[in-house]
């Protein structure tokens, strides 16, 4: 057996283990934003030196878990076919799936967040799949806002600020549902901002 098969059991453990690791990070600082690395090692079922192996420390485990907040935001843009739908329902169907995302990953995305910006750094990828979002909608005539990086700027700004609104609030109108509410309001907003000229129901 060669040293490159003979080291893919491990790697294949190690993985398995850091994603234990992940998962159970999620679920114990969604309760305990301060939870130390001891506690999570516990929860994931594995001896504490297996986690500090993996993670050094707990803004190693942070890092690792934006990650994975991205590799969900890429599977949100795939989702809403932002290369290939409509663009103008591309927009709005990446929308309601970021709300869904921001409701079943609140915790962590408040652990992750930027200081200066209050979001979660995204990805190369994310920023690109964004980005060529608004560059259809600018071909489409749907948005006048030429820049497309000023256009995932702003997008992203409304996002955070309709996720911040209180449940009551009159600015989410009457649609369906916490996530519809939010999601509709974004849209328009966005489209409004970006010199879309007619926002769609």
């Amino acid at each position: 057996m060669s040293a490159a098969a003979g080291s893919r059991p491990l790697r294949a453990d190690a993985e398995r283990s850091t994603a234990r690791i992940l998962a159970a990070a999620e679920e114990v600082l969604a309760v305990d934003a301060n939870a130390t690395l001891e506690r999570i090692a516990d929860a994931a079922g594995l001896a504490r030196a297996t986690v500090h192996r993996r993670f050094s420390s707990r803004k190693a485990l942070l890092e690792a878990l934006t990650g994975v907040l991205n590799e969900r935001y890429v599977c949100g843009l795939e989702q809403a076919r932002v290369a290939t739908a409509p663009p103008i329902a591309a927009l709005y169907r990446l929308t309601e799936l970021l709300f869904e995302l921001k409701a079943g990953n609140r915790a962590i995305m408040e652990l992750t967040a930027d200081p200066a910006t209050k979001m979660t750094p995204m990805s190369p990828e994310v920023t690109a799949g964004l980005e060529l979002l608004f560059r259809r909608l600018r071909e489409a005539g749907e948005i006048t806002a030429p820049d497309p990086a000023w256009c995932c700027a702003v997008y992203l700004a409304i996002v955070h600020e309709a996720a911040q609104l209180p449940t009551s609030s009159p600015m989410l109108g009457d649609a369906a549902g916490e996530v519809g509410a939010r999601a509709d309001l974004t849209y328009r907003t966005v489209l409004g901002a970006l010199g879309g000229g007619h926002p769609h129901g």
